[in-house]
């Protein structure tokens, strides 16, 4: 590299386009890595409403995207995984429990969803999607079924012959989870206080249903630490400060061991769980105290409360739908309380930061899905 002398007005003009330059071009903090989606769920027309994740955690509203089906229009839908993200980040699939279909969308590169089709749920009132390789199965809360479907590589949902299963009559499931190795699938019912297991066969078919009864009222979500271990919300049937959380593993047959029983936080109305990307702790909102518990896994499967109050998003109900960013470093939490998106910064030792709020979110938004 050579150097040659440049006036000292030449200098100044040189200067003077660098700092212009530096003012135009977005710093790492501020470029885009990532995106965050909800769903408005309006019963007028459900709508995704995206945002860019930016490398500080903050968010920029990109827009709302039209769905094409309908929401139910109401200001809890109770279910986790209304809104999902394919393990590559390409897909995004969304409920319409309205309409009684699921909407695809493709991912841009700069996080923007496109809508490529939409398809029958095969029953009434989707409210729980979960994906695994081209396999997908929707948890239709209205009909108590449970469908699979497959999605080629234009985005298109195709069902799967023989892929539908009935659940308990009048479940009023919370959601329908893949474990990670794609290998079976657990569904939450939260009235009969049941959890369903069914094995997922090379043809993406289920086996024979497996019920366990759960270890405390009223379970709701769930989320897996490991291959075959995950922790599941307990509402109590909403009594005030009774909120717990259990564990369980799976074999390979999808049968159920429970390892740890109905942890209390100490909190109302928990419903929402995640696991960080090292799988050591939970995460769970409890939506009638407005707050978020954490739990620590430990590594022989059990679970112990972490901090009751690990977070505050709003001061009643509100905390829903919650997810991680693809790196693990932030949580976002919807609430219907303050109506933003809460941002948090997962610290080593499993507390959180606040790392901002960002909105305005429709009183019925519902689902999260972050990477």
């Amino acid at each position: 590299m050579s150097f040659r002398y440049l006036p000292r007005t030449a200098l100044r003009v040189a200067v003077a386009a660098l700092l212009l330059v530096a003012s135009v071009v977005p710093t790492a903090a501020s470029a885009p890595v990532g995106g965050v989606y909800t769903m408005s769920n309006a019963a007028s027309g459900n709508a995704v409403i995206a945002y860019r994740r930016h490398a500080d955690g903050s968010l920029t509203h990109i827009g709302d995207f039209s769905t094409g089906g309908l929401g139910s229009g109401t200001p809890r839908l109770s279910t986790q995984g209304s809104v999902t993200l394919s393990a590559d980040n390409r897909w995004l699939l969304v409920t319409n429990p309205g309409s009684d279909d699921v909407s695809v969308f493709s991912v841009g590169a700069d996080a923007t969803p496109t809508l490529v089709a939409r398809k029958p749920s095969g029953g009434d009132a989707p409210g729980s999607v979960t994906i695994h390789g081209n396999v997908v199965y929707v948890l239709n809360r209205g009909n108590d079924r449970v469908v699979g479907f497959r999605l080629n590589s234009a985005g298109q949902l195709a069902r799967i012959p023989r892929g539908a299963v009935r659940i308990s009559r009048g479940a009023d499931a919370a959601q329908v989870q893949f474990n990670p190795g794609g290998t079976a699938i657990v569904v939450t019912e939260k009235a009969t206080n049941l959890i369903d297991t069914y094995a997922v066969g090379s043809d993406g078919r289920l086996g024979p249903r497996m019920v366990t009864a759960s270890s405390g009222l009223t379970p709701f979500g769930l989320a897996f630490d490991s291959p075959n271990h995950f922790v599941v919300t307990e509402a109590q049937e909403g009594i005030p400060f009774a909120a717990s959380a259990s564990a369980y593993t799976l074999d390979a047959s999808a049968a159920l061991t429970l390892v740890a029983g109905s942890v209390p936080d100490g909190r109302s109305e928990v419903c929402w769980t995640v696991v960080s990307s090292n799988g050591e702790y939970a995460y769970v909102t409890n939506f009638g105290s407005g707050d978020i518990s954490s739990y620590r896994i430990n590594d022989d499967g059990t679970i112990a409360l972490l901090q009751s109050i690990a977070a505050t998003t709003s001061s009643g109900f509100g905390p829903r739908d919650e997810d991680f960013s693809a790196d693990g470093t932030y949580l976002y939490v919807i609430d219907i309380a303050s109506r933003n998106v809460h941002a948090f910064v997962q610290n080593v030792d499993g507390t959180l930061t606040p790392a901002g709020a960002f909105g305005v979110l429709p009183l019925t938004v519902a689902g999260t899905a972050a990477y």
